[in-house]
């Protein structure tokens, strides 16, 4: 599955964030309850205070209303939390009437404190630090005018607050959008590896497809050219010899429909995802070495077992027999040879299959180098490596050319 771009990414936070909050401090979700809490225990306190210093006339009614407008009006802030407006709206409000109280009773002035917070949790950074700096000279007003003559702590104590108070803001929403960075460049780099994933896994897939049609449907195919030309050519002189020609190619061709059919569907061939005996493979061996002699005459094939057989993994079995045609293939094409042996070696912790042929042979390092005599070499190793084998080829110029793959095979065994 792939990753979003970063473009259209939606900002990864460590909480919730609702609609319309774009502070620093706006996921964290406990934080409501606290504000609320404190806020509520410093309003009983101030309307006290206030109660016991004044007289409940006009006015104190009025500022025990408006304590309690201040605490229920915070309580509603999840109120409409599905707006983006509201919570704007929600902290101006809040502003306000703290400001309005303030002004009435200074003594509401520390009340400033989970109010300042709202507004750090709401506002961006630039409306948030103007917000609490007008909020702290109204603090430091509302005490002048209750204090006889000026006094500095009066003045510093808000200042200095309200100061801390903004540059712990700004620590965090530096660290916040550091993080946020970080963050971004982590998923990025993820969407980038799944996409470079999802690359190879394609390139992978072209690969074992063209190795699979390469060593049985181009193998079926080729065998079936060679038998339609010599039936042609015999159809006159020989005609018994021309008809099983035909019919030995319409057996090739049946095959290769059920292998092109196997090969979509990703599976072993039929012969040998059942094997419960360990025959099931040399005998799909010496078949292929049969439909191979037929379709190549002059050079002679013999297949050969050694050791007791053992039932291996399907897809090894598919692998083996798969590598023996593409090998045989390559002779074919390329070797000129007179004999070829196809030899199956049960050991007690892998099973071995070498094919010689005492073709011209080759220089393995140059065919290396310049990648010639098609995809058949290749196609051995990548699908010997895929099942955790490995594939050597042995030849030199003039003295032939043995392809050997070998496969773990303890597993098999022990569960037989």
């Amino acid at each position: 599955m792939s990753l979003p771009s970063l473009s259209h990414r939606p900002s990864v936070s460590l909480g919730l964030r609702r609609p319309g909050e774009h502070g620093i401090l706006a996921p964290a979700g406990r934080l409501d309850r606290w504000l609320l809490g404190v806020l509520v225990v410093m309003l009983v306190t101030c309307a006290v205070r206030y109660v016991d210093r004044h007289a409940l006339d006009a006015t104190g009614v009025a500022v025990l209303a408006g304590a309690f407008v201040l605490g229920l009006a915070y309580a509603t802030r999840g109120l409409l939390a599905d707006r983006s407006w509201w919570p704007t709206a929600w902290v101006s409000g809040m502003v306000v009437l703290w400001g309005a109280l303030t002004a009435v009773a200074p003594s509401f002035a520390w009340c400033a404190v989970p109010v300042a917070f709202a507004v750090m949790r709401v506002l961006p950074f630039p409306w948030a630090v103007g917000t609490v700096v007008l909020m702290t000279v109204l603090l430091t007003a509302a005490w002048q005018r209750i204090t006889d003559g000026f006094d500095p702590v009066q003045v510093a104590g808000p200042i200095g607050v309200g100061l801390v108070t903004v540059l712990a803001y700004r620590a965090l929403d530096n660290e916040s959008r550091a993080r946020q960075d970080l963050l971004d460049r982590l998923l990025e780099a993820q969407a980038e590896l799944a996409e470079e994933q999802h690359r190879t896994g394609a390139l992978a897939e072209r690969t074992r497809l063209s190795r699979e049609i390469h060593d049985s449907v181009g193998q079926g195919l080729s065998s079936i050219n060679l038998l339609l030309q010599a039936a042609e050519q015999s159809w006159s002189a020989q005609p018994a010899t021309a008809r099983e020609h035909v019919r030995t190619a319409a057996a090739t061709a049946r095959d290769g429909l059920d292998e092109v059919r196997r090969v979509v569907r990703d599976l072993a061939p039929a012969d040998l995802a059942g094997d419960v005996t360990g025959h099931a493979l040399p005998d799909a061996l010496r078949l292929a070495a049969d439909q191979w002699a037929q379709a190549s005459p002059g050079t002679r094939v013999e297949v050969r077992v050694d050791g007791e057989p053992v039932v291996v993994p399907p897809d090894v079995a598919a692998a083996l027999v798969r590598t023996a045609r593409g090998a045989l293939a390559n002779v074919r094409e390329h070797a000129e040879a007179r004999r070829v042996a196809l030899t199956l070696t049960y050991h007690l912790d892998e099973v071995v299959l070498d094919v010689r042929d005492d073709g011209r042979g080759f220089d393995p390092a140059q065919v290396r180098a310049v990648g010639t005599r098609g995809r058949g070499l290749a196609g051995v190793r990548d699908r010997a490596e895929a099942l955790g084998g490995r594939a050597d080829v042995e030849s030199a110029p003039g003295e032939g050319t043995t392809v050997s793959v070998r496969f773990p095979v303890t597993q098999a065994k022990e569960e037989r």
